[in-house]
């Protein structure tokens, strides 16, 4: 027989959701510089710190938020990557694989 949900049990499953979703955002973890995919491409947090010696192609304006791989909008702090997987990177950071949004 149909028992009808109660104001109490309600509340326990709204509960229960919203927990669950902090947990998925909480999830995501952001790049180590010192990561060995990161270093491979020069990844930085701060473009402003890369080594233009190192790599002569960054230029002054670049970084991740409008770099074209760079899965957020370009005012978000952070981001996904695919070439990192899961985790986010800095949208002031850079690495060697930038290429510029369209």
């Amino acid at each position: 027989m149909f028992k009808p949900t109660t104001r109490r049990i309600f509340m326990m499953t709204c509960s229960a959701a919203a927990a669950t979703f902090g947990l998925d955002v909480q999830a995501q973890t952001k790049v180590d510089e010192k990561d060995p995919q990161a270093m491979a491409l020069g990844y930085v947090a701060d473009a402003t710190k890369t080594d233009p010696k190192k790599f002569p192609k960054y230029a002054p304006g670049q970084d991740c938020s409008n770099c074209v791989l760079f899965q957020g909008k370009p005012t978000d702090a952070f981001g996904g990557c695919p070439l990192f997987g899961a985790k986010q990177v800095a949208g002031k950071g850079w690495c060697s694989a930038w290429a510029k949004r369209g």
